[in-house]
């Protein structure tokens, strides 16, 4: 595929002068594989790390074994009974087999990749939402749960047909068969089925999250998946020889598109960082090392990850091979960036994207000019905009540059839309535009910033986080008369959940007791609010509904007065304050007044090197 350079919106332009529709002709994600597969099959597909102290020892899978694996999961699957538009889900880690089954379910049917750290009340509820017909999960292994929530729901599924496991007991009896064993069955150098797999079918269907009993399906198509995958390529300058180190988990789509189908379609290697990826604890310590072994070329990650390997030693290693970091996710502190291109020489390509845009929306040049703390620029052949909205969600214009507006995005790489209809409220405005929900502002040269978010989604470490999924169960307790959740910033996840609770009159009960109560009712450990704060009376808009932003402000206020605790020494008093600002969203505003003899140049580096992990913008005031 042609390689470009790609510096600003100019070059973006020029490259949409030929119509993506000539950029390639694959109609699905199988073929996308096989045509890598095809560049050179003896070449390695991926090189599997079983742990990070052990990543010297890789599993190496060719090309040809590759799309041989993807043939027999496909072919196992139709034999299975399923069609066009049935269901495979799975609960697997980062291991080759995932791979397989992913791409063998999209080219027998539709693919529903779950995140297997949910409690398995949530696994079921997405399961019966996606009708799945066939589930393949991790065995009983130790160290993993994912068996036992298996058990736990299997019977609570009435479409589920037959199981596929990885690594443990089998029951042809129950329909449950070993996944290595069951795939051996079947051809592996071709397709024993007929499917003529339209661009506008249903490729897969991801959990974007969702109250419980009505979990948020995207429905995704092979076209979408495609074209991300294409222009994700572009941005990136795959070929060939790069290696591409995938550390995020492949039931998200960063893992399963930008360092998934994408590499292998330009017949690139990836490196698989452990089962577990990034959250395997010998990865990053070794991250370095294991760079220089496999020669990787680039990495994504979310900000948590470069926290971290800002402190990892790289003395005596060769990390010449890297180029760039693509993160996304959560918004990157400004002074985080900074110090980690200085300290590992390589470029950080800072992006935004969702799971209802395939993956990435935006990104900033690898060839240009990468604007601390923006998202880029919109991807080729996506239209990208921010406008304004009325109070119901309805288009009024187009918003001015640098003017904060709703982000919207139209384009290939733009989902159907949910599963259920309910989730599908207010997603669309005028011309077909996704109402994103997120907030942001457009410069002059193109390049968008974001602002906050409309919708109220807290995104952990890279996770989305429904505020219901933590309400609806507090809500339950007899003693609590309104609940909001919020996102908190965190130096390593970016936000963190936490509750404010309003109580009924006459009625006492502890934020412990609170917590307590929230930690065994909520289907999600991610979702557990880390704090829970008791408050007279919430914040209420003049028509009577939760003010969140007034709580969000208090939340960063909160934790920032907390890490000023540190500068007591040189400041005899500091106050911090948090509101909206126009450009940024919101700004915190730390007053200081210094001890005596020291000086405001001390007291900001302090602050600079506290705050460093921190995202959201701040100012010193000296008083």
């Amino acid at each position: 595929m042609e390689a470009f350079v790609i510096r600003d919106l100019t070059d973006i332009q020029a490259i949409e002068k030929v119509p993506l529709s000539e950029r390639f002709s694959e109609k699905s994600t199988y073929e996308a594989v096989k045509k890598g597969s095809d560049i050179n099959p003896d070449a390695v597909a991926v090189n599997f790390i079983l742990t990070g102290d052990q990543y010297q020892n890789p599993i190496s899978v060719t090309y040809k074994t590759l799309i041989g694996r993807i043939n027999q999961a496909a072919n196992c699957f139709h034999d299975l009974g399923i069609g066009a538009t049935d269901v495979v889900t799975y609960l697997l880690p980062n291991v080759p087999q995932t791979h397989y089954v992913l791409w063998g379910a999209e080219a027998a049917g539709v693919v529903n990749p779950v995140n297997p750290l949910l409690e398995a009340s949530a696994i079921r509820d997405i399961c019966r939402a996606a009708k799945t017909k066939v589930l393949v999960a991790l065995g009983d292994v130790p160290g993993s749960e994912i068996w036992k929530k298996v058990t736990a729901i299997k019977d609570d599924i009435p479409t589920l047909k037959n199981i596929l496991v990885l690594l443990g007991q089998t029951d042809s009896k129950q329909g449950i068969f070993n996944l290595d064993e069951k795939l051996a069955e079947y051809p592996e150098d071709r397709l024993i089925f007929e499917r003529n797999i339209l661009p506008s079918d249903v490729a897969s269907l991801y959990h974007t999250g969702g109250t419980t009993g009505t979990p948020k399906l995207a429905r995704r198509t092979h076209y979408n998946e495609l074209s991300n995958a294409f222009v994700m390529g572009l941005m990136a300058g795959i070929t060939p020889q790069n290696v591409v180190m995938c550390g995020l988990p492949l039931f998200h789509v960063n893992g399963t598109i930008v360092t998934g189908l994408a590499p292998f379609w330009w017949g690139a290697q990836v490196v698989l960082l452990s089962p577990q990826g990034y959250r395997d604890p010998g990865i990053l310590p070794n991250f370095f090392r294991i760079i220089e072994k496999y020669r990787g070329t680039f990495f994504s990650s979310v900000p948590t990850i470069l926290s971290v390997l800002l402190e990892t030693p790289k003395e005596n290693v060769d990390i010449s091979s890297l180029r760039y970091a693509i993160c996304g996710a959560a918004p990157l502190s400004v002074e985080l960036f900074r110090r980690f291109e200085e300290y590992t020489g390589l470029k950080i390509l800072e992006g935004y994207g969702l799971t209802e845009s395939a993956a990435g929306a935006s990104v900033n040049p690898k060839d240009g000019e990468r604007r601390v703390g923006s998202i880029g620029l919109r991807l080729p052949y996506e239209e990208m905009k921010t406008v304004i909205l009325d109070d119901e969600g309805s288009y009024v214009r187009d918003a001015r540059p640098d003017e904060i507006g709703v982000i919207v995005l139209r384009g290939p790489n733009v989902f159907l839309g949910y599963v259920e209809q309910i989730h599908n409220k207010g997603l669309w405005i005028a011309d077909g535009w996704l109402n994103t929900g997120d907030l942001g502002r457009m410069d002059a040269d193109g390049y968008f910033w974001l602002t906050g978010r409309k919708k109220e989604i807290i995104i952990r470490g890279g996770h989305n986080i429904d505020p219901a999924a933590i309400e609806e169960p507090i809500y339950r307790m007899p003693q609590v008369k309104a609940v909001a959740a919020v996102g908190r910033p965190d130096a390593y996840a970016g936000e963190v959940p936490v509750a404010y609770v309003e109580l009924r009159e006459g009625h006492e009960v502890t934020p412990e007791q609170i917590l307590e109560f929230a930690a065994r009712e909520i289907p999600e450990r991610a979702a557990v609010p880390k704090e829970v704060y008791i408050v007279d009376k919430l914040p209420l808009t003049p028509i009577g509904k939760i003010h969140k932003p007034t709580l969000v402000w208090d939340a960063a206020r909160r934790i920032y007065e907390k890490e000023m605790e540190a500068i007591a020494d040189i400041a005899s008093s500091v106050t911090v304050a948090v509101a909206e600002d126009r450009t940024s969203g919101k700004t915190a505003i730390i007053t200081v007044t210094p001890r005596p003899g020291v000086d405001a140049d001390t007291v900001k580096r302090r602050i600079g090197d506290i705050l460093a992990r921190y995202t959201l913008r701040y100012e010193v005031v000296i008083a």
